[in-house]
């Protein structure tokens, strides 16, 4: 086996998925006037509002210098507040806005939409998603 052959390389062929994941991805986001790093965010706060950036840069494995300009764009968008903590004034919490909080019933059909991209069905994309994520935590702890 040719060791240096795109096809036979993982990391090729999740990079080359991320790139179409995230061209299936644009058009639905461009409808709601977001990129896929701001929908990131706004999923994370779906599921959780008010968390501090620490807590979703855990959660979407960025770093606060990566995640604050994207937080400063949601906001002149109108769809997030930052403030500070009433306990730490250290740490800066994120909160949806009402206009957050509507643009998540326009984002609902979104995953449908990916999932209807990809020609699987929904239980043979949670058991790669599955795997995915095992790949992934054994890589970032090794």
């Amino acid at each position: 086996m040719n060791t240096l052959n795109l096809d036979q390389f993982i990391c090729f062929s999740i990079y080359s998925a991320s790139h179409a994941l995230n061209k299936a991805y644009k058009p639905l986001l461009d409808r709601l006037g977001l990129t896929y790093p701001q929908y990131l965010v706004m999923v994370a706060l779906w599921d959780r509002d008010g968390r501090t950036v620490s807590d979703i840069g855990d959660d979407l494995h960025l770093e606060s210098n990566t995640l604050t300009p994207l937080l400063k764009r949601l906001e002149a968008a109108g769809f997030i507040e930052r403030s500070r903590s009433a306990t730490d004034e250290r740490q800066v919490i994120i909160s949806l806005t009402p206009a957050g909080r509507l643009l998540e019933s326009e984002a609902k059909s979104i995953p449908d939409c990916i999932v209807n991209a990809s020609g699987m069905d929904i239980e043979r994309l949670i058991r790669l998603n599955d795997e995915i994520k095992v790949l992934n935590h054994n890589l970032r702890n090794s």
